[in-house]
């Protein structure tokens, strides 16, 4: 009975052509908006999917505007259980448009790359950075979005630290996983600081804007993020202390009702796919009012007409929803194209892909619903009568 009626509802799928066809455009639509939208919110958090565990940002607890003196460093390096320490300032530059965003910081190269072992570059590369205090570290995605290779010059009109900074490209960092994120610009805090004392910036000179702490245990890193802090307790510049992923998800959270919005508009797009479909299998069941009389009189039972109208949607919501799928991988390309470094990594997760699938299977189980009730309580003579 399965496969009789696998058949009949294969056959009924492609009975008017043109109202399946846009049915699956409707889904195929949908699904293929969940996917980008679901991926633009992960991207959101793919900083903070990304942190280290290990790693603690020690930063002002007024504000990351407040810098922290550097002098900072050597007293948080006797608190226990901390293993290594780095530090980091943003920059805030402009090169050539300000569209052209993407994050820049100035860095201690060597502790700092020791620290982020994601940030792949040869040995061969990461000397002539660490020796070039003029020199520059790209990720991947900022060389291939704007053309860059090494040894080519980047000039950067600051923001925060005004005036025009020259740079040379040294190395240019890959991702150890499709995670990481390769929208970054590295250079020289020594060179930073060296010019802000040359040009007469006269803000915050031997300052840093976090400092970066590697722990040697994990299960400690509360008490040890508390140990910091309260060594600098009641000091003219008090520190927070917060693991890197509770960092990174302090900037989500300044954008949080973006994100929920996104997430709702993704999913009253299904919503709404949802109720059209049902409508066309209502419409369809309508149609075939005189055809289920038909068979109920043959003797075939409710469960099978269920199964008939279930199968018949599950694959108008399939055949739609696999059309989705498939289209959201060049859409997801187009897209990372068209924002560029806005979105550091913009990958689909195999999460969405399955929820896309449970989503397609879902809208054809719904759109379901009515038809077969209606199948099912139709009059067998007074619809053959009527025929």
């Amino acid at each position: 009975m399965g496969i009789v009626s696998f058949k009949l509802a294969f056959k009924n799928l492609f009975r008017y052509p043109i109202r399946s066809l846009l049915t699956m455009v409707g889904v195929a639509v949908a699904i293929l908006s969940f996917g980008i939208l679901s991926t633009v919110v992960n991207s959101w958090y793919a900083g903070a999917e990304g942190a280290s565990s290990a790693r603690l940002i020690v930063r002002s607890s007024v504000s990351l505007m407040f810098p922290l003196p550097l002098p900072y460093r050597d007293r948080i390096k006797q608190v226990e259980g901390v293993q290594n320490i780095s530090w980091a300032r943003w920059f805030g530059g402009i090169y050539k448009e300000p569209k052209n965003f993407f994050p820049q910081f100035a860095i201690d190269p060597r502790s700092y790359l020791d620290m982020y072992p994601e940030y792949v570059v040869s040995n061969e590369e990461r000397q002539l950075f660490i020796k070039d205090k003029r020199s520059v570290l790209i990720g991947r995605k900022i060389a291939d979005e704007h053309n860059l290779k090494l040894g080519d010059s980047m000039t950067l009109k600051g923001q925060i630290f005004p005036g025009t900074w020259d740079f040379v490209i040294a190395g240019i960092y890959e991702g150890k996983t499709k995670g990481t994120d390769t929208a970054q610009l590295f250079f020289h805090w020594d060179y930073l600081n060296e010019e802000i004392r040359k040009r007469g910036i006269s803000r915050d000179k031997e300052a840093v804007g976090v400092f970066i702490v590697e722990v040697d245990d994990i299960d400690k890193v509360g008490s040890i993020a508390k140990s910091i802090d309260d060594v600098f307790a009641n000091s003219p510049k008090e520190t927070r202390s917060e693991t890197e992923k509770a960092f990174q998800l302090g900037f989500v959270a300044m954008t949080e009702a973006i994100v929920v919005a996104i997430r709702l508009v993704s999913y009253v797009v299904i919503i709404i796919i949802m109720l059209v479909m049902a409508n066309t299998m209502i419409m369809t069941a309508r149609e075939r009012v005189w055809e289920y009389a038909t068979l109920r009189s043959m003797g075939f039972g409710k469960l099978f007409l269920c199964g008939l109208i279930a199968i018949e949607s599950w694959l108008l919501a399939l055949f739609g929803g696999i059309a989705g799928i498939v289209l959201t991988f060049p859409a997801a390309g187009m897209f990372r194209t068209f924002t560029g470094t806005l979105f550091p990594v913009f990958e689909i997760s195999n999460t969405t892909i399955i929820l896309q699938v449970l989503l397609s299977l879902l809208t054809g189980a719904f759109a379901a619903i009515f038809p077969a009730w209606k199948a099912n309580a139709v009059n067998i003579v007074g619809a053959l009568r009527a025929s």
